[in-house]
């Protein structure tokens, strides 16, 4: 077989990685192990983080419904269910954001869940 030296190829692709280690701290953003293991890491976690993200987010999003709803006099889960009873389909995010920013919407969705629910009762 022959010799393959690699010359340019791993010289750039070793600058490529410390490029990515710029910022870590001590030997981690100086020398190629070091800062391969770092941005491995990073990498791993990053990857987890966007994952995280949307789970953050919704629970959130829950918590804000269930303080408005709260307010209202309706806890979050008999809120959700009324509203899926009265056939309106508007997603968490959507509701969260009405209930910070626009109250008397949130309250009006609140009234359609009850009504939706003592229908369901009688």
């Amino acid at each position: 077989m022959p010799r393959v030296k690699r010359g340019t190829v791993r010289r750039a692709k070793r600058e490529k990685l410390l490029t990515l280690a710029k910022g870590y701290y001590a030997n981690k953003s100086k020398l190629y192990r070091f800062a391969k293991e770092a941005v491995d890491r990073a990498l791993k976690s990053a990857f987890v983080g966007r994952r995280r993200k949307k789970r953050d987010f919704r629970r959130l999003w829950i918590v804000r419904i269930n303080a408005a709803a709260r307010q209202q006099g309706i806890s979050y889960s008999q809120f959700i269910a009324g509203l899926s009873r009265a056939g309106v389909t508007v997603d968490r995010k959507m509701l969260a954001e009405l209930a910070v920013s626009e109250p008397s919407a949130f309250a009006a969705l609140t009234s359609r869940a009850k009504d939706a629910l003592k229908q369901q009762n009688a």
